[in-house]
C-alpha cells in the first residue's frame, strides 16, 4: 500500500463527497455540539465533536477492522485541525 493513501482518501472525501452530502462541517458540527451539550448538560465544542467522532470510528474499527473506519477517522482529524482558532 502506498504510504498516505488513507490520508489522500480522507482529504478527497471531506472536500467532495461528504461536503456535497452534508454541507460544511463547521455548520453541522456546531449543531451537533449544541445538541450534545444540551443532552449531556455539558459544554461540547465543534472540535470536541470531531474528536469524539474519531473515537467512534476507533470503536467501530476494533469491532470490525475496515479501511473505511480509518479513512473517516483521518477525515475527522483533518476537520478538527481546520476548526482550530
Amino acid at each position: 500500500m502506498e504510504r498516505g493513501k488513507i490520508l489522500d482518501k480522507a482529504k478527497t472525501i471531506i472536500n467532495g463527497e461528504r461536503l456535497n452530502q452534508y454541507g460544511k462541517p463547521e455548520n453541522s458540527f456546531t449543531l451537533i455540539a449544541e445538541l450534545w451539550s444540551t443532552y449531556l448538560v455539558a459544554s461540547i465544542s465543534e472540535i470536541d465533536v470531531a474528536l469524539m467522532m474519531v473515537l467512534f470510528k476507533i470503536a467501530r474499527h476494533t469491532h470490525q477492522g475496515k479501511e473505511d473506519n480509518l479513512v473517516d477517522a483521518a477525515g475527522y482529524l483533518g476537520i478538527a485541525g481546520d476548526l482550530l482558532p
